[in-house]
């Protein structure tokens, strides 16, 4: 057929002839397919409610469907409505030990010689991880600033780098919308107090970088606050915590930063609670009880967990589950039993899972990696837990918390930044640090300050005796 366009102006009269013939014709069957389609659609939208009010049709299919019966399957059903949001990871101290940091060697979608990889947290469904940022305890008073900044940037740049699958998030509503989204939801924690050198700037950068929760100790004081081990010698530095460390965890409640309670001492963990107007969290420990370490949580710390509105999400490691006696055949019942103790002290509202991964050696059987998680919901399930509990424990207590944690930092809008220096004398350590910079230079402490005016005002009173 030959063809006419609108630039074709100079063609003969028949065949513009044909061309108005011919779109004449077009038009009218267009006119004709219209009223068609209209009658058709006219005729559905009458015959539909009729059929739907007939005694006669067949009822319509239900729109949800029974939860599973099975243990397996039913957590499972669980779990992808509900976010299991864990609350410790040491993926990136991994990243770290193994790949210098290099996110170049390492793939995540691989079989990785670690405890979690991107196949094993889908079969896992992992719904939200709090990623563990950690530099050792030897940092202290040295380059721990700079080792914290760069673990972080390597879990913003997995992320990042996986963002199918990973979404860095910061608040409560985005754990619950990066869930919904399909995606991991990832969060920052820092894993011990030397993380930020006894600075509440260093705290606030810490924070404005992601980071929303940070151990007030690893397994070392700080020079304001008494790690776990102090337990056994009974010879406590600050009686938890000194006035500095107190008006930390207030800076914490201010801007919003989870205090978390695993690796202090069970006297540091009463007198943050005495402090801290937001609920505190412990990403890692047990029940003491159960387990006689000090590094898991003693009843009287529990009962106060009530009023607090805290959570102890409970950890997967051997040696805090299972006595010594029993380290050989720990296995899920005995994960199962920490939680239940816990709830038996402080209700359903204040326990969580925090199990650990990639920063321990010793798993207990059938919680070997990051894809065992619904194996531990299903024996609960069997243990006759109801769905509205298991959802509480998996993520909805950590949101819950988080979300009381953010009305504390906005209710507290209009209180100015805790600026306070560390005093020099608040640890042995510290007093004769040589790593600090020196008095006359640049102060490092608050007495560096009332010195260096000292120094000045001799320097004025030597120039005007040389006056006289």
């Amino acid at each position: 057929m030959e063809e006419y366009t609108l630039s074709d102006t100079t063609g003969s009269a028949t065949h513009l002839t044909e061309y108005s013939n011919k779109s004449k014709w077009r038009r009218n069957a267009v006119i004709g397919l219209s009223v068609a389609v209209f009658a058709m659609v006219l005729a559905v939208a009458i015959a539909l409610p009729l059929t739907l009010n007939s005694n006669d049709s067949s009822p319509a299919e239900p729109t949800t469907t029974e939860p599973p019966a099975d243990p397996l399957e039913r957590a499972r059903y669980i779990m992808k409505r509900v976010p299991l949001v864990d609350g410790h990871n040491d993926l990136p101290g991994q990243i770290r030990r193994r790949w210098l940091n290099q996110l170049s060697e390492v793939n995540l979608w691989d079989d990785l010689p670690t405890h979690t990889d991107i196949p094993r947290l889908r079969e896992g469904l992992v719904g939200g991880q709090f990623w563990s940022v950690y530099i050792p305890c030897d940092t202290q008073y040295k380059d721990a600033v700079r080792q914290t900044i760069q673990q972080i940037d390597v879990t913003i740049r997995f992320v990042k780098q996986y963002s199918g699958v990973f979404e860095l998030v910061t608040t409560a509503q985005g754990i619950l919308d990066a869930h919904a989204n399909g995606k991991i939801a990832s969060l920052i924690g820092m894993e011990g107090g030397h993380h930020i050198d006894s600075s509440y700037g260093n705290l606030r950068a810490m924070y404005a970088l992601g980071a929303r929760y940070m151990t007030i100790t690893h397994n070392c004081n700080t020079p304001w606050a008494d790690y776990f081990g102090m337990e056994d010698e009974e010879s406590f530095e600050f009686n938890g915590l000194s006035e500095w460390g107190e008006d930390l965890i207030r800076e914490m409640n201010r801007i919003g930063m989870f205090v978390d309670l695993s690796h202090v001492a069970s006297i540091t963990m009463h007198a943050a609670l005495n402090v801290t107007q937001a609920p505190v969290i412990f990403s890692h420990s047990g029940a003491r009880a159960l387990c006689d370490h000090k590094r898991n949580v003693p009843d009287d710390v529990l009962e106060r967990l009530v009023d607090n509105g805290g959570v102890v999400m409970v950890v997967f490691f051997t040696t805090f589950v299972c006595p010594e006696e029993r380290v050989d055949d720990c296995g899920i019942g005995d994960v199962a039993d920490h939680i239940e103790y816990i709830v038996n002290i402080c209700g359903y509202g204040c326990v969580g899972i925090g199990a650990d991964y990639d920063g321990v050696e010793l798993l207990p059987k059938g919680l070997e990696d990051v894809s065992t998680y619904p194996a531990l919901i299903a024996e609960l399930v069997t243990r006759g837990w109801s769905d509205e509990n298991l959802e509480k424990l998996i993520g909805l207590n950590l949101v819950r918390a988080m979300e009381k944690l953010e009305e504390v930092r906005d209710s507290m809008a209009g209180v100015l930044e805790y600026e306070e220096f560390i005093s020099r004398y608040d640890s042995e350590p510290e007093t004769n640090n040589p790593c600090r910079t020196p008095t006359d230079e640049w102060p490092s402490y608050r007495e560096d300050v009332i010195v260096f005016e000292d120094i000045v005002q001799e320097m004025k009173q030597d120039k005007y005796a040389n006056c006289e």
